[in-house]
């Protein structure tokens, strides 16, 4: 057998999603790419290792056990990596932090000073929805989630506070004063578009409309902020969005937020851990760092912020 290590880290991501698609996003590669390496891969088998029923893609038992084989294998893999910088007397190991899909516009800024301080730590960084974050917080398969909605109060949890989070209603540039006058007779024309369910944007926007009693008559279902962000310039409807997703979109004048009492709905963004969890050197590491540079980064990414009330 002749598979590499990156045939080994897509298919151990394949079969954890159950999904090319998700596993292409997940991995930052073009679905061509993973299917490629997904059949090179199969190539070297007998057995399947997926199989394609009503054009949904399972993994086999035999593929099961090639997953955990793979995992095992990778693991060692890092560890190899690890005691070279450890003999090098440098930090090394894994910082897996899961964050909801808008937070990735936030957790960057929070993760270069110490990766380039700690060149021997290497990054999973997961994007994905919040029923996603909480599931692998409560699994305790990450060390850190970023969220701005908290779980409900079984989970315990602790945090680090970062920065705040503001939701406002906008609209493309085709939004005049006078027709932002009235919400509501806008959304009788277009429709709102939302978020999927368990995104904690679709959350408190459903209760914002709850509580203002606006007419959705019509709405759009679609799976990413960015998706949302790009019907609502082409004029496919409105959304309640984060402002830390639309600031340049904003200051070029292709999106406007539109005047609404109550908003916006403010939250703040949490790096989150489960209480009482034994954090690995290169967590308690982040976190000191994070304590230590927090302001300093807040001072340089994001005082744009305060500039929309």
């Amino acid at each position: 057998m002749d598979y590499t290590l990156n045939q080994l880290r897509i298919f151990l991501k394949v079969a954890q999603t159950g999904s090319i698609t998700r596993a292409a996003e997940e991995l930052n590669l073009s679905q061509p790419a993973v299917s490629i390496q997904l059949r090179n891969f199969q190539r070297q088998f007998e057995i399947p290792l997926t199989e394609f029923l009503h054009k949904r893609l399972y993994i086999t038992d035999f593929g099961k056990e090639i997953a955990l084989a793979a995992e095992n294998i990778l693991q060692e893999a890092y560890a190899i990596n690890y005691k070279s910088h450890q003999y090098k007397g440098q930090l090394s190991g894994r910082l897996r932090i899961s964050v909801v899909s808008t937070g990735k516009y936030v957790m960057p800024y929070f993760l270069t000073g110490f990766l380039q301080l700690h060149t021997g730590v290497e990054l999973a960084l997961d994007v994905t929805n919040r029923a996603r974050v909480l599931e692998s917080l409560q699994q305790n398969e990450i060390d850190f989630a970023l969220i701005s909605l908290m779980p409900a109060p079984g989970l315990a949890i602790e945090k680090e506070a970062l920065i705040q989070n503001r939701l406002y209603l906008v609209g493309n540039q085709s939004v005049t004063q006078d027709s932002a006058a009235s919400p509501k007779k806008m959304l009788e024309q277009l429709p709102l578009i939302f978020r999927e369910s368990g995104s904690a944007t679709r959350m408190v926007m459903e209760q914002f409309i709850e509580k203002k009693q606006w007419p959705v008559q019509k709405k759009m279902v679609l799976t990413s902020n960015e998706a949302v962000k790009q019907a609502v310039l082409a004029g496919l409807g409105f959304a309640v969005m984060p402002l830390i997703g639309i600031r340049n979109e904003l200051e070029n004048g292709q999106l406007r937020i539109i005047p609404v009492k109550g908003l916006p709905i403010r939250s703040e963004w949490n790096l989150v851990w489960l209480s009482g969890k034994k954090l690995s050197p290169v967590a308690l590491a982040y976190l000191n760092h994070l304590r230590n540079e927090k302001n300093s980064i807040i001072q340089d990414h994001f005082r744009w912020v305060e500039d929309f009330k």
